[in-house]
């Protein structure tokens, strides 16, 4: 008689943990952006404090490419070739790609520390990292010293954009959650915008401070990242999946979710983290390879892998060096620096409105298929080598700037948090930065010899290599990519487990949407 009472009290219990989650995940559907702004506040600001930690990401990936473009420190790292100073191609490549390779071995030791030891340690750890290795790049005087601190640096902000990424997908309310993950691609724009300012300002200096100022900016936004960090709620995925209950809803409190709002999301985070077991039987990366979430990595790394196969390297690292080479002068190359990452910024603030009324598929998809287009459009210009080809390539560049921003540029972040199964959320991220890293890596050291005019010279005309490259991934996004616009994680789970088509998604009513909706109608019922 006892065994049957506490098996009853069991289910009562399990079945209202059931609807606290079903409702949750309802009233996520039923909110707006500007309510869902109002009502989790501290949810929306800590994203935007995992914004900024990520121009420390940008602003080291940009700076490498600019100071390049700066006479004096290729007076003082390169060598004489006719009237002026280039450096190595070797050394050039290194500077580009080495940062990249540490930042791949950075993020995939991320995912294993963050599942570890949290999201804010890891945080912490790759800003101590980063102090070091900012100082070794402004005292440096020689090409060994200065590739050592960009190393070591791209370590840190290799972990540093894994686990900002995460976090910020894993603190977001729906409604916000494409807008957000947008916002983190336009820390990949501001970055680079603030190192085009600087360089503009110092970049014509003839001593060292011409480039060094570069890198004194780099510790005033390690420094905010710092003040902040430890006041930063851990993220409530992370503590429930490490059993942390009562942890997990305090940080909840702390992120604007007190009270039963507190308990209705733990109950959600329990239920997802519950019924995904099945398909994830432990948090490796093994785990991503396997069953439904092969496809799901496969689907959510995609975008980021497209994004470096489809120009972006040169587009915004190189884009300052080949104006130069275009023949502009030192001063008109860093204002059209700034131009660009101004039009950039403005695509991604687009992208924020256009992630969510055209959805995910459609603006990745049609977005890729318009930068293919101004792809060989650019190299098409560039066969003609006349002054006003040239600049319209240049042109190019700049339309191709705003409008990747305002699409895959943006999507790629949102797909990435979307797509990949909560358990191994941090994983996956990892994976993608690791995967477009290293096709960064590749172009690191492979584009300085096509373009450069001692090597191959191609110039813009490396646009139909990119261009060709684009027309095989728009293919792929045809066939796989799904639409996962205004679906909770629960829902995503339950459509890639039951291995919905990519096309269907859009359409497909998941029984977590049904069940929602049938608690909500109750819940009503019984408040009247």
């Amino acid at each position: 008689m006892t065994a049957n009472l506490e098996k009853t009290g069991a289910e009562h219990f399990d079945g209202e943990h059931n609807d606290l989650a079903h409702l949750a995940n309802q009233e996520e559907h039923e909110m707006g952006k500007i309510e869902s702004i109002r009502k989790y506040p501290l949810a929306f600001m800590w994203s935007i404090y995992a914004v900024w930690c990520i121009l420390l990401v940008s602003f080291e990936n940009q700076a490498a490419g600019n100071i390049i473009g700066i006479p004096e420190f290729r007076k003082d790292f390169g060598y004489k070739f006719g009237d002026s100073y280039v450096l190595h191609a070797d050394w050039q490549s290194a500077f580009q790609g080495g940062p990249v390779a540490s930042g791949i071995i950075g993020a995939l030791g991320c995912g294993a520390i963050a599942d570890w030891l949290g999201r804010r340690a890891v945080i912490i750890i790759c800003l101590v990292i980063t102090y070091a290795a900012i100082t070794m790049e402004f005292v440096a005087t020689t090409n060994a010293v200065f590739f050592g601190g960009k190393f070591l640096n791209g370590f840190a902000v290799g972990a540093l954009a894994s686990v900002t990424v995460s976090y910020i997908g894993e603190i977001t309310p729906m409604a916000l959650r494409g807008m957000l993950t947008c916002l983190s691609a336009l820390a990949y724009t501001l970055g680079p915008f603030a190192v085009s300012l600087i360089v503009n300002e110092t970049g014509t200096y003839d001593s060292r401070w011409a480039y060094r100022a570069v890198f004194c900016a780099q510790y005033g936004f390690a420094v905010v990242s710092t003040i902040f960090v430890f006041f930063m709620p851990e993220s409530p995925w992370w503590l429930v999946s490490q059993g942390q209950q009562e942890r997990a809803l305090k940080s909840l409190a702390r992120l604007g979710s007190k009270g039963e709002e507190g308990q209705k999301r733990l109950a959600a985070i329990n239920q997802t983290l519950e019924e995904i077991k099945a398909e994830t039987e432990g948090a490796t990366y093994f785990e991503c390879f396997r069953k439904s979430n092969l496809r799901r990595t496969i689907i959510s790394i995609a975008p980021l892998c497209i994004q470096s196969l489809s120009g972006i390297m040169f587009a915004a690292s190189y884009a300052t060096y080949y104006i130069q080479l275009a023949g502009y002068t030192t001063s008109e190359s860093f204002k059209l620096q700034i131009v660009q990452q101004a039009i950039s910024m403005i695509g991604n603030i687009m992208s924020w409105y256009l992630v969510d009324r055209m959805g995910r598929r459609n603006l990745t998809f049609y977005g890729l298929l318009i930068l293919t287009f101004i792809l060989f459009v650019m190299a098409a210009l560039a066969t003609v080598a006349t002054p006003g080809a040239i600049k319209g390539t240049v042109a190019m560049i700049m339309l191709y700037c705003w409008w990747y921003n305002v699409t895959i540029g943006a999507t790629a972040y949102t797909v990435l948090c979307e797509v990949s199964t909560s358990r191994l959320r941090v994983k996956t991220v990892a994976i993608g930065l690791a995967s477009q890293n290293a096709l960064n890596m590749m172009w690191s050291f492979v584009l300085p010899f096509m373009f450069n005019p001692d090597k191959a010279n191609m110039g813009a005309k490396v646009g139909f290599v990119f261009g060709g490259l684009a027309v095989i991934s728009l293919v792929f996004l045809w066939f796989y990519l799904p639409e996962t616009a205004k679906r909770t994680y629960e829902e995503l789970d339950e459509m890639f487990t039951k291995g919905v088509p990519a096309r269907k998604f859009k359409q497909y009513k998941p029984d977590a949407q049904a069940n929602g909706e049938a608690v909500k109608t109750a819940y009503d019922a019984d408040a009247k």
